[in-house]
């Protein structure tokens, strides 16, 4: 990406007003060369009256050029993203790198030491907290930090993610529906960059308190992944999670070099199409899948049972899928109760292809 380019879309960014607040960093962000230390969030638990939480943070920079924050650990259970974004830390020489990479390997640090989806400090949900408040409780506050004062000084953002414990997703990087059409565009050819088997448009159902929705909303490039999940480290996941990074460091023109496109990359352009993708349990028992992680299914076809252990007489609850699709993400836990979600398909989204051709500068 040429430097005229990035100030364009710096210009059509929106401006977000810094809140007061007491966090304060270990490292000169605007300094060049490779830093690995903390942000600090001030805390005073009753063992610690005057202490912090340290979040893991490091900067590579070497002179102009585009920001990307890349995040991982969002949710403490999900293991790829830290994994890889730490050999990247390790291994890539500043002298590479054109412009500036912030890295965030453990940005839910305490869920990621606990491995757990949530925090166990304030049981929040790390992706359900943005904007944040720099007065709320620790999970909060890094979010607010996040939001205040790293999005605005960058120009790409991509969060790493995988099923977690309680999912098993195909290893996929995730388009994020940007508010303006030049901006999904963009996002789009990002993530097709990525070099996923699968990509995947998810919106969440429209939900506004992701990180990737809130760097959608301050005009960020916004790529995800999804790789894999049940709270496991799949080699296959992890290698395709190695690969995506620098291609998207290099779509970003951080590192040079051409993408390491793999065979079969991008050869499935899916999209959640709604609350109409979910089938989500209304009973409490145990969750039998039948239908097979990334298998076309058609609507109708039995997905899988919930079976009721205490009453052996009543017949099993048959789930079946409501639309066409294929079957991108399933529940890894047996035990659901009401809500639970127990599958997710994806359909067919075939303007993407045009939409990242439309999208070149």
């Amino acid at each position: 990406m040429n430097m005229a380019l990035v100030e364009r879309l710096r210009s059509e960014r929106r401006v977000v007003e810094r809140r007061r607040n007491s966090v304060f960093t270990t490292i000169d962000l605007d300094r060049d060369g490779k830093q690995i230390g903390f942000f600090n969030v001030p805390q005073s638990p009753h063992d610690d009256a005057w202490g912090t939480v340290q979040v893991p943070l490091a900067v590579v920079r070497n002179g102009n050029g585009p920001t990307i924050l890349i995040e991982a650990g969002n949710h403490g259970d999900e293991y790829e993203g830290p994994i890889a974004l730490g050999e990247l830390l390790r291994e890539i020489d500043p002298a590479d790198v054109s412009g500036r990479i912030i890295a965030i390997p453990a940005i839910n640090v305490r869920a990621v030491e606990a491995g757990t989806r949530t925090s166990p400090v304030d049981g929040l949900n790390f992706n359900r907290s943005f904007p944040g408040d720099f007065n709320g409780t620790l999970t909060s506050q890094i979010a607010a930090y996040v939001h205040d004062c790293l999005f605005p000084i960058s120009d790409y953002f991509l969060d790493l993610h995988s099923g977690g414990s309680s999912l098993m997703i195909l290893p996929s990087a995730i388009i994020e529906p940007s508010p303006t059409p030049h901006g999904h565009k963009r996002n789009i050819a990002a993530t097709l960059a990525f070099g996923a088997p699968t990509v995947v448009m998810v919106d969440n159902l429209g939900e506004t308190r992701t990180s990737t929705a809130s760097a959608n909303l301050q005009g960020l490039i916004v790529i995800g992944s999804e790789m894999g999940g049940g709270g496991l480290v799949g080699p296959e996941a992890l290698a395709i999670c190695r690969r995506g990074i620098r291609n998207v460091l290099k779509h970003a023109g951080i590192l040079k070099g051409p993408l390491d496109v793999q065979p079969g990359a991008n050869g499935r352009v899916l999209k959640v199409p709604g609350s109409e993708g979910y089938i989500m349990s209304d009973e409490d028992g145990v969750f039998e899948p039948i239908s097979l992680l990334g298998a076309a299914v058609r609507k109708g076809d039995i997905a899988g049972r919930i079976h009721f252990l205490r009453t052996p007489q009543r017949e099993p609850l048959v789930l079946t899928h409501p639309i066409d699709g294929v079957v991108f993400a399933k529940r890894q836990p047996g035990r659901v109760r009401p809500g639970n979600c127990c599958f997710v398909l994806a359909t067919e989204y075939p303007e993407a292809l045009a939409a990242a051709l439309e999208a070149g500068e």
